[in-house]
């Protein structure tokens, strides 16, 4: 499972960036396992008409049924599954956005209520990749600023929408978390001491760990999981694993030792089938808290095929099992596993026509499931 930056995505980003934006564009490493590049999807800031005074946030509240902040509160981890601040067993069924800066036009109020209020998702993952080229990458002189900018909106539009929100320390061609551990330890800690008032927020601290071992992953979680905690001490923090976050088999011989804490487990379901599907039933019923913070319909490399019988053996199990699940990706990049068709305008807003056979199957999935 290769990685690599794609020279694509910086011909499509400089052919798409509006007029006067002095940003460079950027190459974007694909989430997981080969996936193609993506098209931009930068939007200006909106602004308020001189001589006025912004309008204050209205937070909606759902009871449709399903986990939301507004019901279940601050979430938790007990005897192995995602429970409510009661203890309570919930599901968490949501999306991922695409790399963050590229899928800043994503970030608007209207689809997060289109999202929840019509679809019923209840999680928003904001992936932030650690590394890339130009403004992209947080680590490689990236736009920190930016980035922290478009968490604060992901926050905002999720916490007015009844949604819980994932901070993804988006690792991926960088292979060891290891290798920016005090960068994340100094970020865990902003993001840490800005929302540790929200009860909607988890943290994921290494996406796809890659090229090392579990002991390897374990060290960079004993670093920055106590960061988190001395200002957030019951949040619930996702922890990624080798093999691209499907080696669940050495984190439960040796897991991390503290509270609140899931092991999360990524899969494409025309690439991993039953024997992953046996290693997450096996892992889950003998106690091992696990989260799907990413899985796609497709291919591993997010390209064609399709497999949706495959994909919902897999939902079978996770509801079966109380594992939630987010997919990747809410975007419009050109490949299979996008839940929006490329050629549409639109960032909110959209009709049956403007999601891919990807995104109908996700919003029949979680209509389908729609319990807490």
């Amino acid at each position: 499972m290769k990685r690599t930056l794609s020279l694509i995505l910086a011909l499509i980003l400089l052919a798409t960036l509006p007029a006067g934006c002095s940003e460079s564009p950027a190459t974007v490493p694909a989430s997981s396992e080969a996936k193609p590049s993506e098209e931009s999807s930068s939007a200006p800031a909106e602004t308020e008409p001189a001589g006025t005074e912004p309008a204050a946030p209205v937070i909606h509240t759902y009871d449709d049924g399903r986990a939301r902040p507004s019901s279940c509160g601050k979430l938790q981890v007990k005897n192995g599954k995602l429970c409510s601040e009661k203890g309570d067993p919930v599901m968490l069924r949501g999306v991922s956005s695409y790399e963050l800066i590229t899928s800043e036009s994503f970030l608007n109020e209207k689809l997060f209520q289109e999202l929840s209020q019509d679809a019923g998702v209840n999680v928003f993952r904001l992936a932030m990749y650690t590394y890339g080229v130009g403004i992209i990458g947080y680590c490689t002189k990236g736009d920190k600023d930016r980035y922290k900018q478009d968490i604060a909106k992901g926050v905002e539009y999720a916490t007015n929408q009844d949604m819980y929100v994932i901070i993804d320390w988006h690792i991926l061609s960088d292979g060891d978390p290891n290798t920016y551990v005090e960068e994340a330890k100094i970020f865990f800690a902003e993001m840490a001491e800005t929302y540790r008032g929200h009860s909607n927020v988890l943290y994921e601290i290494c996406n796809e760990p890659n090229g090392v071992d579990w002991a390897a992953v374990k060290q960079y979680a004993e670093e920055v999981i106590p960061v988190i905690r001395e200002k957030d001490p019951d949040s619930v923090i996702l922890v990624g694993n080798p093999d691209w976050s499907k080696d669940l088999y050495h984190v439960a011989e040796d897991p991390l030792g503290f509270d609140n804490i899931m092991y999360t487990l990524h899969f494409y379901a025309a690439t991993h089938g039953q024997n992953f599907r046996d290693m997450t039933e096996e892992v889950s019923q003998k106690g091992l808290p696990v989260f799907v913070s990413e899985y796609g319909v497709t291919a591993a490399s997010g390209g064609l095929p399709r497999d949706l019988e495959s994909a919902d053996v897999w939902i079978e199990l996770l509801e079966r099992e109380n594992v939630s699940y987010c997919l990747w990706s809410f975007s419009k990049v050109a490949e299979a596993c996008s839940a929006i068709r490329s050629t549409v305008p639109r960032y909110n807003g959209f009709s049956p026509e403007d999601y891919t056979e990807t995104g109908r199957w996700l919003l029949d999935t979680i209509k389908k499931h729609n319990t807490r």
